[in-house]
Formats: C-alpha cells, sequence, structure tokens
C-alpha cells in the first residue's frame, strides 16, 4: 500500500512553520510526525501539500493509496485500522478526516460513498502552532517507547546524577558527563553523538535529538525538545527547537517553538506570561488579526531561518515570521512579519537576495548546500506575505 499524507484543514493555523514544510515534516515529540508514521506504518510516505512545496516534498501516486491527514499523530490502534482500510472506506474522528483509501484515478473524493469508520479513542493532534510544546510532552512519552522497546541504552556514566534512571536512554555515540538528570516527571531520550556538557540540569521530558548540544550549565525543564543538530544554552522550558538552530549563550525561552535554521543571541530573553496573567493571544495569519490561545503560558513562535540579535526582548505571545532579523533594544511588536528587518524602532524588507547569502552560508557551515528549491520556496513566501510588512 502507498501512503501519503496530506496537510489538512489545520495547515494555516500552523503559519509560520507551515510556510516552508508540509504539516508532516514538524518535530513534536522526539520526531517529525511523518518519522513517527514511516516508523509505525513500515513504509516511507510522500506528501499532498502547498503546490510551491510540492518540488522539494513530492507526491508519489500509485494504484493504491491511503491518504492520512498529518495533523493527526499514530498510535497502535489507528495505525492497525488504517492498515486495514479497503476501497471506499475513510476514518473519521468527529467530523474530521483522519484517513481514507483512495485510487489513482480519483480526482475529487466525494465522502458521501465512503463508508465511515468511526475512531472514538483519545489522539493527538497538531492544529495550532501552541500544540507544538503545549501537546510535546504526551508526543516525547510516545516517541521514547516507540524507539525504546526492547532495545538497551548505553550505560550512563558514573558521573551522572540521576533519578528514575530506568527512564533515562542514551543512544550510541552520546555523551555527557558530570550532569543531573530528573526523569520523575517523564523520559529522558539523549540522541546519536548528542552531548550534554558538563554542569547541566534536565528535568523531564526532554528530548535531545541526534548530534544535538547542550551547553555547559544549562537549565531545562520539560517537556522540552531540542532538534538534530540544535544548540540550547541558558534557562528553557516547555519548548520545541527544530533541526539546526541555535540558543547557544544565557537568557529564558519558554513556552515556545523555534524553526530550522535560526539563531537567538547572547542573553535573547522571552516573556511567556503576561504581567496580568491574562489569556495570551497570539497573530492569526487567516484573520490577519490577533486571537485567543487559552493559554495563560505562551511565548514565541518563530519560524525558519529567522534571527534575533544579542539581549533581544520578546514579548509574551509573540509570532515572528520567516526569514526575519531581529536587533536593538526595546521589545518588537507581537508580530514581526517574513522577510523583515529592524527592531522595537522599526522595520525595513529584508531583501532576499541578502536573506539568501546569509542562508547559503549559514548552512553551508553544517555542510548542507542552500539549494534551488529552498530559494524558490523563500520567494514564494516572500511574495506571500508582502502585505504584512510596513516600511
Amino acid at each position: 500500500m502507498n501512503y501519503i499524507l496530506f496537510d489538512g484543514p489545520s495547515r494555516n493555523n500552523l503559519l509560520p512553520f507551515t510556510y516552508t514544510r508540509p504539516v508532516a515534516d514538524i518535530r513534536i515529540g522526539i520526531l517529525t510526525i511523518r518519522e513517527k508514521w514511516e516508523l509505525y506504518l513500515g513504509s516511507t510516505t510522500t506528501t499532498v501539500t502547498e503546490e510551491y512545496l510540492s518540488d522539494k516534498y513530492p507526491m508519489v501516486e500509485m494504484e493504491q493509496n491511503v491518504m492520512i491527514n498529518a495533523s493527526y499523530l499514530p498510535n497502535d490502534e489507528l495505525v492497525a485500522m488504517i492498515t486495514d482500510l479497503s476501497e471506499n472506506q475513510a476514518i473519521f474522528k468527529d467530523e474530521d478526516v483522519i484517513a481514507f483509501y483512495t485510487k489513482e484515478s480519483q480526482e475529487e473524493v466525494n465522502f458521501d460513498t465512503y463508508e465511515a469508520i468511526e475512531y472514538t479513542e483519545s489522539l493527538l493532534k497538531v492544529e495550532n502552532t501552541w500544540d507544538i510544546f503545549s501537546k510535546n510532552g504526551e508526543a516525547i512519552q510516545d516517541d521514547f517507547e516507540l524507539l525504546t522497546t526492547n532495545r538497551k541504552s548505553q550505560p550512563i556514566p558514573a558521573t551522572v546524577n540521576t533519578i528514575h534512571p530506568e527512564s533515562i536512554f542514551i543512544e550510541e555515540g552520546a555523551k555527557l558527563d558530570f550532569v543531573t538528570l530528573n526523569a520523575t516527571n517523564g523520559p529522558i531520550y539523549i540522541g546519536k553523538d548528542a552531548e550534554v556538557m558538563e554542569g547541566s540540569v534536565i528535568r523531564g521530558p526532554f528530548a535531545l535529538c541526534d548530534h544535538a548540544t547542550v551547553k555547559m550549565a544549562s537549565k531545562i525543564y520539560g517537556p522540552t525538545t531540542v532538534g538534530p543538530h540544535s544548540k540550547v544554552g541558558g534557562e528553557v522550558t516547555n519548548s520545541v527547537i527544530f533541526a539546526y538552530s541555535n540558543k547557544g549563550h544565557d537568557g529564558f525561552l519558554g513556552n515556545s517553538v523555534i524553526g530550522e535554521w535560526c539563531n537567538l543571541g547572547a542573553d535573547t530573553n522571552n516573556s511567556n506570561l503576561k504581567n496580568n496573567y491574562a489569556e495570551v493571544r497570539l497573530w492569526d495569519y487567516q484573520t490577519e488579526g490577533f486571537a485567543k490561545t487559552g493559554l495563560q503560558f505562551c511565548g514565541l513562535m518563530m519560524g525558519d531561518h529567522s534571527k534575533c540579535g544579542i539581549n533581544t526582548m520578546f514579548n509574551t505571545g509573540t509570532v515572528v515570521g520567516v526569514s526575519a532579523n531581529i536587533f536593538g533594544s526595546g521589545f518588537p511588536r507581537n508580530f514581526v512579519p517574513s522577510f523583515s528587518w529592524g527592531g522595537s524602532s522599526g522595520f525595513t524588507t529584508y531583501l532576499t537576495k541578502k536573506a539568501f547569502e546569509v542562508a547559503e552560508v549559514v548552512m553551508s557551515r553544517r555542510d548542507i548546500k542552500f539549494t534551488a528549491q529552498d530559494a524558490a520556496i523563500l520567494e514564494h513566501v516572500f511574495e506571500e506575505t508582502k502585505r504584512f510588512r510596513r516600511e
């Protein structure tokens, strides 16, 4: 069977992260949503996403296909139902389509002709940006079990202080000495060739993905994920950092999501709680205004390739788009559009030529090429977000 992950109606709620990737490639827990599905299904997947992303994330269609809503995270029961699907069957939860069987020749799907199978159990669903951090603890637990069941951890070094070591798993090549790991509230996963430098104190649930680094004397509260090849230092609580991003210095990051290829300058701090303890509102790309989140704690949402200078301060519930460059004293406003250059005193447009030069240098440092596909995606984002920028 051929499995295809589709973005679904939540895609626009997950901007700015879905400007540069399908919903399936969002990281929550230890793995991306795609990686979870592929492990459960024992199969590779392709994607139905926005047309401008399809060169980099193509769809492969075959005679028999099962389409899966990428907003939903897999579990054993759901996967068993999906692999048992036959023609003209679809799985629903409430009014949401989770998965359906389709033929290559079908241009449009009329679900009135399908046999509806209702999924009644609870499921993890990523439908808003803040779900990425607020549901991260459950996702870490699920991924930890998926990745470590019937496997043996590398030995925990003698210099490491541990609480509940049975809930700590260390992959091959990981380095850690003279650190404290407390897995009382959830598991701690240390990926391949990752490093936790001396003096760091970590409370689970926590995931340090392959080749990632926790800098010296860091304080990390779960549920937190540090993506592959990313670096983190200072104080972090309940945040998800995607791959290849750096928060390498002191400063506080809380209840936040940081995309790929981001860099937070030394002593960058974000607020995750309003002074009046009121509900946090976040920029909504669909309504083009600020919308309620239902959360008291909510910090920074930063899209791919964005950077901020030293001593940057972010207000509670700040959304930064793709490829923004923020610097200077004072608080920038709570919504920083993509390709913005500046800070609290105002912004100008960060032209793609300059932004691409930086992206090329940043990516080459990690031996990754900034491709024509990457440039085309960012050019599209630049044009699509033009209306948000004020000169």
